[in-house]
């Protein structure tokens, strides 16, 4: 959510449309505004509960964020708890809302405890829901599958996520080497996953998958609360020649692993994985994809777009080796896929064509 806000806010300023975002901060500081045309107000926070931040600041800043840019709209992306704080704002609606919609907050694999939160929660989404003047979902896939939209969907219209080509600039050729050397050599498949050691985000099936196919490599990136686990697994399975855990990278370094991988992973086991941004960039590379057809998500629609990868099943180790071993023998299917998926990142999910989306939606709604 937090990057493709950042991208929307540069597409809809090329669009000729002031804004500016009200945020979580990553500390307890009282925040100024930062920025020049779009800009940025970041409220404090003083740590999270079930992954909601703790910014009691937050309805003080919301009116005064309101009262110095004077928008014509209020643009809310959800699930965000602190959002509902606009319900008791009578500055926030004298407003238009328009609500992106990133996300459920229960999927079929959620913890017993968010399940108990939830209820209070839903009364305060739904009522948010009734406010909105429009809905933004992110896929019709995901629209049809997502219970509380269901009440609401006359008001609802897909705009897919897009990216920036600025925020991930082209990897210099150096540096792309390098990256290239980071995989075992020797192997017939660099594979690349990008992700947050999470439940939903389906490690232990590319593990396993993995164990099946000795001759594919993988970098996998990010950090969480389970790459401990995932770590000890792969060792477990006599992994740790072909796989690095790289933990989190700066954009740079995401770039140059992105142009040298042969294909990216995305094993997501649930539709808390909700579109797959990082299928965008993979795209924007021109290499194919590997991602698991998860029922009512966005990410089977986006490999639909361009015919730019292969499906396997949600945790089935077996369908995801498979796919491994078809990419690591047709090397000239994967330059072709990447080429599919470069017009397709292109022509719908480049950050321009979807902020000049957004952009007639706010003029449809101010007419």
């Amino acid at each position: 959510m937090e990057n493709f806000l950042a991208d929307l806010m540069v597409g809809l300023e090329r669009q000729g449309i002031s804004n500016a975002a009200l945020v979580h901060g990553v500390t307890a500081k009282p925040g100024n505004w930062e920025g020049v045309s779009s800009r940025v107000l970041r409220v404090p926070s003083y740590g999270r509960v079930l992954y909601t931040p703790l910014s009691p600041l937050f309805p003080r800043y919301l009116g005064r964020a309101i009262r110095e840019t004077s928008p014509d709209v209020l643009h809310l992306h959800l699930p965000n708890p602190s959002a509902f704080w606009a319900l008791a704002s009578r500055a926030a609606r004298r407003l238009p809302w328009i609500i992106h919609w990133h996300a459920d907050v229960l999927t079929s694999e959620s913890s017993a405890m968010l399940k108990i939160a939830y209820r209070p929660y839903r009364v305060l989404e739904a009522a948010m829901l009734r406010r909105a003047v429009a809905v933004i979902a992110t896929s019709p896939d995901y629209l049809e599958a997502s219970v509380p939209l269901a009440p609401f969907v006359a008001k609802c219209k897909v705009i897919p996520l897009g990216l920036d080509d600025g925020r991930l600039a082209r990897a210099p050729e150096e540096a792309v080497r390098q990256a290239a050397g980071r995989w075992s050599g020797g192997c017939a498949l660099k594979l690349l996953m990008v992700g947050r050691f999470t439940y939903y985000k389906g490690h232990r099936s590319l593990l396993d998958a993995l164990a099946k196919v000795p001759n594919v490599s993988a970098i996998l990136v990010g950090s969480g609360e389970l790459r401990g686990e995932m770590e000890a697994y792969a060792d477990q399975l006599g992994l740790t020649e072909r796989i690095e855990f790289a933990g989190n990278v700066p954009d740079e370094e995401l770039a140059g692993l992105l142009a040298a991988c042969d294909a990216l992973c995305l094993p997501a086991i649930d539709r808390a994985e909700a579109f797959g941004m990082v299928l965008l960039e993979a795209m924007r590379y021109e290499k194919p994809l590997i991602a698991s057809n998860i029922r009512g998500s966005g990410v089977p629609w986006v490999l639909a777009q361009g015919g730019c990868g292969l499906l396997v099943e949600p945790g089935d180790a077996e369908s995801l080796a498979g796919a491994m071993r078809w990419l690591a023998r047709h090397p000239e299917q994967r330059k072709e896929m990447g080429r599919r998926g470069s017009v397709a990142y292109r022509g719908t999910f480049k950050i321009e064509a979807v902020a000049e989306r957004v952009a007639a939606l706010y003029r449809q709604i101010l007419a």
